[in-house]
């Protein structure tokens, strides 16, 4: 048995392309009369993809953290104030909030159902290890690790029935880091989370796809740019006598030219978004990155940890 396994593999890995073009061949996903719903909304990739699905014909229910915010109420003028695009306050720490969220979908669902939920609310921010506090890495936590668990399980039961989407917001960042650690703490897991979450729902016919964007800073505004002096006055005493100001400027300052350099074209996230929910055959990871940036994941995925150190660290040094 064991002997035929390579053969076995090796043909598993020629057909599975093969039933994907199949499978992708058949009708996309017809979106009326199905409820999604989106954390993050009040801006970037969320604000963009309620739009796009409200167009498309799917009831939406954006959470916001701010519904009264600028970004919200733009939103609804973007949308037209149609009844299928409702806003809503979302504050993915808080499990009361999850659970009006659920109560407001379940009392406004459609003929179809319940159809996807995009766990797309994050925040991120620059800083080596020591210079963050435990709160900070608390918040991180809660945010976007455990605001997306919370909000997958509430609605675990909803997706079952209706044999929905789950997409989670990921990151190449989930692969290495640049100075944003507890960003990619935090996208790693999560990663984890739904590895396990994929296959354990597969009996139910529910799909679970991960969204793996690249830069995007400038599109997104989730990073905006941090100067030196915010960085150092939030420093303790004791990583003060560790790092000099110049030290912590020469990081600013690259961190800063890596957010410059980030994709302005949100649209094509979104893309990878909408495939998930309406594909026929959706893939397991979307990843929307530039080439170097894909090469970078490659080193990253297949070289010895050695190998990958020594890149980032010449990155680092440069």
């Amino acid at each position: 048995m064991w002997a035929a396994a390579p053969a076995l593999l090796l043909l598993l890995l020629l057909l599975l392309p093969l039933a994907r073009l199949w499978r992708r061949g058949a009708a996309r996903l017809e979106p009326a009369g199905r409820a999604v719903l989106i954390t993050g909304c009040d801006s970037g990739f969320g604000h963009l993809l309620a739009l796009r699905l409200h167009r498309l014909g799917f009831t939406v229910f954006a959470g916001c953290l701010c519904p009264g915010g600028d970004g919200a109420q733009r939103l609804q003028r973007e949308a037209g104030g149609a009844g299928r695009l409702r806003v809503l306050r979302l504050d993915v720490t808080r499990a009361r909030d999850v659970r009006a969220a659920k109560e407001l979908v379940l009392s406004h669902l459609p003929e179809r159902g319940f159809w996807g939920l995009v766990n797309n609310a994050g925040i991120s921010t620059f800083g080596e290890t020591g210079w963050l506090p435990m709160e900070t890495y608390e918040k991180f936590a809660d945010v976007n690790l455990l605001g997306s668990i919370r909000t997958t399980l509430a609605f675990l039961p909803l997706l079952r029935k209706y044999k929905g989407r789950i997409v989670f917001m990921s990151s190449i960042i989930a692969y290495f880091t640049l100075g944003n650690g507890i960003y990619s703490m935090t996208k790693a897991a999560i990663e984890k989370f739904c590895d396990a979450l994929r296959l354990e729902m597969k009996k139910f016919g529910v799909q679970v796809c991960i969204i793996q964007p690249g830069n995007y800073a400038p599109s997104t505004k989730i990073q905006p740019p941090l100067s030196a002096e915010e960085i150092w006055s939030e420093l303790s005493e004791e990583e003060k006598a560790v790092y000099s100001k110049e030290y912590v400027q020469e990081r600013a300052n690259f961190f800063n030219s890596i957010l410059s350099e980030g994709s302005t074209n949100g649209s094509e996230v979104v893309d990878a978004m909408v495939d998930a929910l309406t594909s026929p055959a959706p893939k397991a990871r979307y990843m929307v990155a530039k080439l170097k940036e894909k090469v970078l994941v490659f080193v990253c995925a297949l070289f010895p940890t050695v190998v990958m150190d020594s890149v980032l660290s010449y990155a680092l040094s440069k």
